[in-house]
């Protein structure tokens, strides 16, 4: 029997939250501007449903180029310079997009900030799997998912605590002359600066990926961050296994025809659509939306924001469930269970809208969808796809998957207002819960498990040597 390495579980627990705060500066970008949006909407008068979904998803536009641009440039110049320049934006745009005074300039720095959500999403959980032993690489790279869901909370928390109640039946003229609809919504972007710039200097005291460093001709650094991870004897059995998988004319090289290589573009396919289901589930028009799911549910605006709270607090809380069960019942087993649970939940959302069902039963539907999220698709996706692909291509593929994912994200969020205008939320949920179904039956049939695997063997397993 192998004895198990005397990993530095300080350093890596470093490196890992280090990272990982461009999870926490992504979830807090992402989220923070459905609590603002009952006021800045009523400072730029956004009134048609084209105008408010713009507003919503323009930041998704900025994802897909940070996604896009994030394989090639991780590729080239490492995983680390690329999350230094993404919590640089995410400082930016916290503060200007706080001092938007016109609904373009607003936007404009959403679309910036989205180019930091594309990148951070993409290299955090890709750098903390390579720089993670195999038999905990699920828990640290789900540790990437906790921080989105703490910065998701952070942003609900800190609207529900800096907007001032909101009398029941206020209009929007009086909306638009509270504190909440000139000054509130200001504060709830610029708080994110404060993490933003702890994240920019931290970034600087972590090192580069070993796989990254290896792939560019940097064995001997490679060896001594995988010498901090495990001692020497683990560095030097890791770095054989990473130059086995890179082939000396592939090393430094990023190549995009290899994506389509018979035995890749399979695992690829699996890839992109692990990432669209994950958006097109529906789970996240709860967090863009929650005013009009939760306005159809019969709560008001002050109802709302506490709400949102409360699904952010229980996100928290089954995310950390998850982190514990990810590397003991597997990726597969939650994949599955959080897929069937999520097609029952929409479905029961659906059928309480189409018999105007209102009142405590739908928040309870919604508390339970978000948990079975938390539990599963929100941080298992994450992990399998910085786990599938090969170390030549993986910044290249996961920039690929990470683009698809926040193109379904865009398009979930862009069509919400049309779908709920068109079929209302019973439709709406309805089309989410065959979605679920989808993704039950794709990942029974397509996903193989993979926990407790180094990302060689991985490799290995899937595309054959």
């Amino acid at each position: 029997m192998t004895e198990r390495p005397a990993y530095n579980m300080r350093f890596i627990w470093t490196a890992t939250l280090v990272s990982a705060m461009g999870g926490l500066l992504f979830g807090y970008d992402w989220v923070v501007i459905g609590g603002a949006k009952p006021f800045y909407e009523k400072f730029f008068n956004l009134t048609t449903p084209s105008e408010i979904g713009w507003a919503m998803s323009s930041a998704l536009v900025g994802c897909l180029v940070g996604a896009l641009v994030s394989g090639a440039l991780s590729d080239r110049f490492g995983r680390k310079k690329l999350l230094i320049l993404a919590a640089f934006l995410f400082t930016g745009t916290g503060i200007l997009t706080a001092l938007a005074p016109n609904f373009t300039f607003f936007v404009g720095n959403r679309l910036l900030g989205g180019v930091a959500i594309g990148l951070a999403s993409n290299l955090s959980p890709m750098y903390i799997a390579e720089i993670s032993p195999a038999e905990m690489r699920g828990r640290f790279v789900s540790v990437n998912q906790l921080t989105i869901v703490i910065g998701i909370l952070a942003a609900q928390l800190a609207n529900w605590l800096i907007a001032e109640p909101v009398p029941a039946g206020a209009t929007a003229a009086e909306i638009l002359a509270s504190w909440n609809g000139q000054t509130g919504w200001r504060w709830m972007f610029g708080a994110e600066a404060v993490p933003a710039l702890l994240f920019f200097l931290l970034m600087f005291l972590v090192p580069e990926s070993p796989r990254w460093l290896v792939k560019n001709g940097r064995a001997a650094e490679a060896e001594k961050v995988l010498g901090r991870v495990g001692g020497r004897d683990f560095a030097a059995k890791a770095l054989a296994e990473i130059k086995a998988t890179l082939a000396s004319g592939e090393i430094g090289r990023v190549r995009f025809r290899d994506l389509v290589e018979p035995g890749l573009v399979k695992i690829l396919f699996v890839g992109v659509v692990l990432a669209v289901y994950q958006q097109w589930c529906g789970i996240n028009v709860i967090f863009y939306y929650a005013q009009e799911i939760f306005t159809a549910a019969g709560y008001g605006v002050s109802d709302v924001l506490f709400n949102i709270v409360v699904t952010g607090a229980v996100n928290l809380v089954f995310t950390l469930v998850a982190i514990r069960l990810v590397d003991r019942v597997g990726r597969k087993p939650l994949m599955l269970a959080g897929s069937a649970g999520l097609a029952i939940a929409f479905g029961l959302i659906g059928a309480s809208y189409a018999a105007h069902s209102r009142g405590l039963h739908i928040l309870i539907l919604v508390v339970v969808a978000m948990a079975l999220y938390a539990l599963s698709l929100a941080p298992v996706t994450w992990v399998l796809l910085s786990e599938i692909f090969p170390n030549r291509i993986r910044g290249v593929a996961m920039s690929v998957s990470t683009f698809s994912l926040w193109s379904a994200c865009f398009v979930l969020t862009y069509t919400f207002p049309h779908l709920n205008k068109g079929l209302g939320p019973a439709g709406t949920f309805w089309i989410y819960a065959a979605i679920s179904v989808f993704g039950f039956f794709f990942i029974k049939s397509r996903v193989r498990e993979t926990k407790g695997k180094t990302l060689e063997e991985i490799e290995r397993e899937l595309i054959g040597r």
